[in-house]
């Protein structure tokens, strides 16, 4: 799941992957990857980006912190109920 709060305001602040990777000390890839959400930050990122952006980390990746954003938890939902 693409996460579209990170890389609306990467692109207000006129910044390339290359460029937000280098002011948070990430690589690149890294960057790309939690954009599109293929991978989790871990802690230290998700201040880096809280700080960086003046946005509080749930707001920048609602996936991790709200579980209407869990796809196992809603297929769990379902499969309880097709069991009923």
């Amino acid at each position: 799941m693409e996460r579209k709060e990170i890389l609306q305001l990467r692109k207000e602040k006129n910044l390339t992957q290359q460029q937000l990777a280098e002011k948070l000390g990430i690589s690149t890839i890294y960057v790309r990857k939690l954009e599109k959400g293929v991978v989790n930050p871990g802690r230290e990122t998700l201040v880096k980006y809280e700080n960086f952006f003046g946005v509080d980390m749930k707001s920048l990746f609602p996936d991790l912190f709200f579980s209407n954003y869990d796809k196992k938890l809603i297929n769990n939902k379902d499969d309880t109920k097709q069991a009923i």
